[in-house]
């Protein structure tokens, strides 16, 4: 009995105990809990927060919606060859022609509607149009693109559009966070994170296309995701300002691999200006043979280390030359900011203008001196590059036709001609005519513009030769009924 009494009276205590510790335990969690200083604000509840240098922290929000509103969904389209449909040759009916549709993104740049994007994105194509976020749908027209960085202004009727201003592409640090936003996959307003893995990145992706004369890379690499369809679009960094525009990544399957370059956005900003002031890039050049400074440079010359470009040659009659640079000089910046490689030069020249004055700050046999050069084009002269002739495309018995331009009639040696862009009509093609030719004479009467072609085969009651150059050099003639 005794023995029952004693364990009661024990468990009592020791419940009594129990409970006192656990009434401690949730009273101090409970304070903990309400104690403002160590409550997040709401609104950051369920977002990435990332501690910076400075014990700060970074909110994405911002930045995000400010991009997402400013940045568009670029939709081409390219009208072919017609298919063959062998039906259409016996009973005469039209076959249809090949359209084909793409999209990119792009980014607006100004409250009056103007954007950039990609050369590649647009490149070809018939009639642009872009999708604002905000569902609206426009008609983009080309003010200028430039192969040599992959770029193309775009301009939409309007007013009052949201646009992401320039930011500072010098300033920026490996490490740092940035986001990639435009429309990959068709999937419109996507927005990434990551950091700024690598700064003036040469990735020989512009020299590939035998066409684009001295291409100017200097991409950020980024490890944000970006794939098919991010082209064109931004990358932006944590206050909403503009840092590049997304153009290519490094994969073997297509998709994102992890690796993803931009074009700077103080190359996008001069790009943009000469698009829209002259309708061509203003390329400036300093004339000199560089190269990177590696190891076997550093012992041959006794150097400290690695960083600047080293002068290899000069440019007779340069504007290096010109400015007292002279071979085995090594270039450590211009305009006060430093240059570590080539693609650092190339990048700070491709900033300028042919004529601008900069300021070479260069080592010389353990000596740092001071150079101002005026930079000049390539061909050796300070003035500006002439728009390009704009003419317009005209269809002709169911081609495509425009006037050649100068530089295309200086290539091939001839006074005047007009270009076949494209076939759709059966009788051109069946003629045996390919894109590219160019027109010269139509039954030996010259023609230079659509205007003129169009004119002389209204006139024809019968056969027609036409005459004229393939872009090799081939001379071709073609005849063909009326």
């Amino acid at each position: 009995m005794k023995k029952g009494i004693y364990n009661i009276f024990f468990g009592l205590v020791g419940g009594f105990i129990g409970f006192g510790i656990m009434y401690l335990v949730f009273t101090q969690e409970a304070k903990q809990e309400l104690n403002p200083a160590q409550t997040k604000p709401a609104q950051f509840v369920n977002m990435p927060i990332i501690p910076t240098n400075e014990g700060e922290q970074i909110n994405f929000e911002f930045a995000a919606e400010k991009a997402v509103n400013a940045v568009v969904h670029v939709w081409t389209e390219r009208i072919g060859q017609r298919r063959q449909d062998p039906w259409s040759y016996f009973f005469g009916y039209p076959s249809q022609p090949r359209v084909a549709m793409s999209s990119g993104s792009g980014v607006i740049v100004s409250s009056d509607g103007f954007i950039v994007t990609n050369n590649h994105v647009i490149d070809g194509a018939n009639n642009i149009r872009v999708n604002l976020n905000n569902g609206e749908s426009k008609e983009a027209k080309l003010i200028g693109k430039d192969p040599s960085t992959d770029l193309a202004l775009l301009k939409i009727e309007g007013e009052n559009y949201p646009y992401l201003p320039y930011g500072n592409s010098d300033q920026i640090k490996v490490g740092q966070w940035v986001l990639a936003v435009g429309n990959p996959f068709n999937l419109s307003s996507t927005v990434t994170a990551g950091i700024i893995s690598a700064k003036a990145r040469n990735i020989n992706l512009l020299e590939q296309d035998a066409t684009r004369q001295f291409p100017l890379e200097s991409f950020i690499q980024t490890d944000a995701a970006v794939n098919p369809g991010n082209s064109g679009g931004a990358l932006v960094g944590v206050n909403g300002e503009l840092l590049g525009i997304n153009t290519a990544i490094a994969s073997n399957t297509g998709s994102y691999a992890g690796y993803a370059f931009a074009v700077p956005v103080n190359l996008v900003k001069k790009v943009v200006s000469d698009l829209y002031e002259f309708g061509a890039v203003q390329r400036a050049f300093i004339g000199v043979s560089i190269r990177d400074i590696d190891a076997k440079l550093v012992e041959d010359l006794d150097l400290d280390n690695y960083e600047g470009v080293y002068v290899a040659g000069l440019a007779d009659n340069g504007a290096a030359e010109e400015g007292g640079i002279k071979p085995n000089d090594i270039i450590l910046a211009v305009n006060e900011v430093k240059v570590k490689n080539v693609t650092e030069l190339q990048e700070q020249i491709g900033k300028y203008r042919p004529g601008d004055k900069v300021d070479i700050e260069l080592l010389r046999n353990d000596k740092k001196l001071k150079r101002k050069i005026t930079l000049r084009n390539i061909n050796g002269s300070t003035e500006l590059n002439a728009a390009p002739v704009k003419s317009e495309v005209s269809s002709v018995m169911g081609a495509q036709l425009r006037s050649a331009s100068p530089d295309e009639l200086n290539k091939l040696r001839l006074p005047f001609g007009v270009i076949v862009e494209g076939i759709d009509g059966s009788l051109l093609r069946r003629s045996g005519i390919k894109e590219g030719f160019v027109i010269t004479k139509i039954d030996r009467e010259p023609v230079k513009t659509p205007e003129e072609v169009k004119l002389l085969l209204e006139k024809k009651k019968s056969g027609v030769l036409i005459e004229g150059f393939y872009p090799n050099g081939t001379k071709a003639y073609y005849g063909f009924g009326i």
